[in-house]
């Protein structure tokens, strides 16, 4: 069985928690096991923060997530517009954290955490519109 759920959302600190349990009530009805879920949801909740503080205009956003059984492929795409626009380019740097953050830093740790709950991770210029799409990827675990 293959669950897809697109969703366009306000850029307001309210949508993340609705997005992060609408994924997670969907991985749950699979049997995904909580480990899983867990990752994935700190993930979509560290994108999205991301996009509701950095993206540089646009008042909604929105996110896509397909799961298959075996791997969950999620989506958030930002309205904004920034460097890199439109050129295919990564712009991790450009969308609000540096590659590694500062050891005692109190922000900018979303982005690696992201990568740390996740198997594919990318970052890339939305063309032709502007803006980045977060994308990550990772198995699921049944049980």
């Amino acid at each position: 069985m293959e669950v897809v759920l697109e969703m366009t959302l306000p850029r307001n600190a309210e949508s993340a928690p609705l997005v992060r349990h609408t994924l997670d009530a969907s991985l749950r009805g699979l049997g995904v096991a909580s480990e899983v879920r867990a990752d994935i949801a700190l993930a979509l909740g560290e994108a999205c923060a991301n996009v509701i503080q950095h993206a540089a205009s646009g008042m909604e956003y929105e996110v896509r997530a397909r799961m298959d059984g075996s791997r969950c492929v999620v989506e958030v795409i930002d309205g904004g517009t920034g460097a890199g626009e439109g050129d295919g380019s990564v712009i991790e740097t450009e969308w609000g954290e540096p590659a590694e953050a500062a050891p005692l830093a109190e922000h900018g740790r979303g982005l690696q955490l992201i990568r740390a709950c996740t198997e594919e991770f990318r970052i890339a210029g939305r063309m032709p519109r502007g803006g980045a799409v977060v994308h990550f990827e990772k198995s699921l675990v049944i049980g």
